[in-house]
């Protein structure tokens, strides 16, 4: 009788749909689980009242997922639960275990050292073949030779597989077999390694067989869509000839394929398994209703998958927005503006997300967190100044500038030939990987030059860039996030800023094939489901200020019903209660008028500093020398009080535009570049003060 209470009480508080998971405790399960659905909730209930009932032991029960966090969170979730002696473990983890138990049986010698890293190997492997190579390079081949064995093929087998490599098929070869000669006479191991000597232990010995059967009988899956053909193969010697295997996933979060991942296992899965329970959670307990149709709407494009249609569960919530900006600095400034506003309402920083597709994307946002002084952390990947390829950057602009001691005629000039001695070039590398991201990087930093006063030495550029880098302080335990749609997978917040969504960015130029698209719509799907309330989708037209408006709104969005988006009446963009003014509102189809002009002369203006000051370089200007000292004495106070770089509070061209322009109220202050929403509320009233006692 307690048991059944006990079992009772288990099944408690799960809905309808949750609840026929629990239940399902014999023969093969398939659950088809949307984001935010409570996945995680039906499957580690499905253990314990499976444990409960009687319906199988928790000693001989193998759960298996894809991080050491969400088997922890499991492991959490079944201890909470009553079950004790249950394994949880990623697949890695698992056959980890296994190995080391057996390897007395299969070898005589000590059980290899596993790497770390496979880095330095695959460095001396490229060295051996001849083959010149950086640190991008080596992450990319690791990563080749990661998807090589993942596909379960050997370097007789690589030239059959539909892959762009890093390098030539033929030279990858010879690399691979160098790579596990070097692996071999060092006694180690890497992670693939693992599966592999797992599996074939299995295959091969009938005994270690008999015992792996012997230790586990049922089994869970949880992400199964992200399996690859090696996990699979060893998931199907652990079950052997039994049935007692339950898979969860989603297709339309299969956003792994360039690690071989695939989501027709988990498709397919009632083709091997034809009386295969068959369960779908849709009750999204996560998004808001608003922010479900959106995700529905968009990953309803991917016809090869099958995409569950959410149903909210949530309140009624701010519909979201599809915001264009100018350029991406322009982005990056106002998506800061708005999260000011956001934390000074009362929304912890914790609670904000910025994600975006590619890593480099995260410069600007950083730059704009950090000039209106919100803390941010970084999710997968370093700051931009910690990466290696932005310090030794850094290092050859140092040396160049001590060693020339001259000022370059053309800083961008100067810039783009230091970096092409890195190797670095203004045409985009094909495919994905370290050497794209390390590109990306550089091409940031290519950026910041161009955007400079065509006047600044190359020590003053260095001198700023450090000064960039020095007030990216490490961040409180409460701040704002920024990752990549790839790291955000499995978290939530209820405030997301998804930016970057264009054309060339989401998706990706080179995803040029459907399949590629289709893993793009994902991506995008990924990056919606992870806001809970508040949701802004936004683009830049432009790459840099002034440049081409070339890019168009991502065609995953460029159909969405107006009826779903917010915009109020008078053109501001409403966010958490708070109203942001300014360029935030749905304004895709904005007629472009061109660049600002010169106020002498009349011809566009090219330069940030032109831009701001509202007037070409060569034309004269009269600013009010008394108030640009007043100025910038003030400006030197506020950057000791807040212990920040004085470019921070306002630029020099900032600062000259004021002195020439010498505003008389907010809104004449207001329309003055560089001078927001945030600075102009903080620093408003003590610049017209001044302007005001010395005209």
């Amino acid at each position: 009788m307690e048991s059944e209470q006990i079992a009772q009480g288990i099944l408690a508080g799960l809905d309808a749909q949750q609840r026929e998971v629990a239940l399902a405790v014999s023969g093969p399960v398939r659950v088809l689980a949307g984001a935010g659905t409570g996945k995680t909730r039906a499957i580690t209930h499905r253990i314990a009242y499976s444990v409960a009932t009687g319906a199988s032991e928790a000693e001989r029960t193998l759960a298996l997922t894809f991080t050491n966090r969400a088997a922890g969170e499991m492991r959490h979730r079944l201890r909470g639960l009553g079950v004790q002696g249950a394994q949880v473990r990623t697949f890695h983890a698992a056959a980890l275990r296994q190995l080391r138990f057996f390897w007395p049986q299969l070898s005589r010698t000590a059980f290899p050292e596993l790497m770390s890293s496979k880095a330095p190997i695959v460095a001396r492997a490229l060295a051996h073949c001849k083959v010149d190579s950086d640190t991008a390079l080596v992450r990319d081949i690791s990563g080749d030779l990661e998807w090589c064995k993942s596909n379960m093929m050997d370097s007789a087998l690589i030239h059959k597989a539909k892959r762009d490599f890093a390098i030539d098929v033929g030279t990858l070869a010879k690399v691979m077999d160098s790579y596990e000669t070097l692996k071999k006479d060092r006694n180690l191991l890497d992670f693939d390694d693992i599966l592999m000597l797992m599996s074939a232990a299995i295959r091969t010995r009938p005994e270690i067989e008999s015992a792996v059967h012997s230790a586990y009988r049922w089994f869970t899956v949880d992400e199964f869509q992200d399996v690859n053909p090696l996990q699979k193969s060893v998931l199907d010697l652990w079950v052997g000839e039994r049935d007692d295997l339950c898979v969860v996933g989603d297709p339309s979060q299969t956003i792994y394929s360039f690690t071989g991942a695939s989501s027709k296992y988990l498709l397919d899965f009632v083709t091997s398994y034809p009386s295969a329970s068959q369960i779908e959670l849709v009750r999204c307990y996560r998004c808001s209703p608003e922010i479900v149709r959106m995700a529905n709407a968009v990953i309803s494009g991917d016809t090869r998958a099958k995409a569950l249609t959410l149903r909210s569960q949530q309140d009624s919530g701010l519909p979201p927005k599809i915001s264009a900006y100018a350029d991406d600095s322009d982005e990056a400034e106002n998506v800061a503006e708005a999260i000011k506003k956001l934390m000074d309402a009362g929304t912890a920083a914790s609670d904000i997300a910025i994600l975006f597709r590619i890593n480099a994307q995260s410069a600007e946002c950083e730059t704009a967190l950090t000039n209106l002084n919100i803390p941010l952390v970084l999710r997968g990947t370093e700051r931009f100044f910690e990466r290696p390829e932005v310090k030794s950057a850094l290092t050859l602009l140092r040396g160049d500038a001590k060693n020339t001691g001259l000022a370059p005629t053309n800083l961008a000039e100067h810039v783009r030939d230091v970096l092409s001695g890195t190797g670095w070039s203004p045409q985009t590398p094909r495919g994905a990987g370290a050497v794209r991201e390390k590109w990306e990087s550089l091409l940031a930093l290519m950026t910041m030059a161009e955007e400079a006063d065509p006047s600044t030495s190359l020590s003053d550029f260095i001198a700023d860039l450090d000064a960039r880098a020095s007030v990216e302080h490490p961040p409180t335990a409460d701040a704002v996030t920024l990752a990549s749609i790839h790291s955000a997978k499995g978290l939530e917040w209820p405030v997301v800023f998804l930016v970057g969504c264009s054309e060339g960015l989401l998706p990706l130029s080179y995803a040029d094939s459907e399949d590629g698209v289709d893993e793009e719509r994902r991506l995008a799907y990924v990056g919606i489901t992870r806001a809970a309330r508040i949701l802004e989708v936004s683009w830049g037209k432009a790459r840099t200020p002034g440049g081409k408006s070339t890019r168009s709104l991502s065609r995953f969005f460029v159909n969405e019903p107006q009826a779903l988006l917010g915009a109020s009446s008078d053109g501001e963009l409403v966010v958490g209660g708070s109203v942001v003014r300014g360029n935030s509102q749905v304004r895709h189809n904005r007629k472009r008028t061109g660049p600002k002009p010169c106020r002498v002369c009349g011809k566009g203006l090219v330069t940030p500093s032109e831009r701001t000051i509202g007037r070409c370089q060569r034309c004269p200007g009269e600013p009010n020398e008394m108030i640009f000292e007043s100025l910038r004495s003030w400006r030197k106070e506020r950057s000791l009080e807040k212990n920040v770089p004085a470019y921070i509070i306002f630029t020099d061209a900032t600062l000259t535009a004021m002195a020439e322009l010498m505003p008389r109220d907010f809104d004449e202050l207001s329309a003055i570049p560089g001078v927001g929403p945030a600075k102009l509320t903080e620093f408003g009233e003590q610049i017209l003060e001044i302007i005001h006692v010395q005209e």
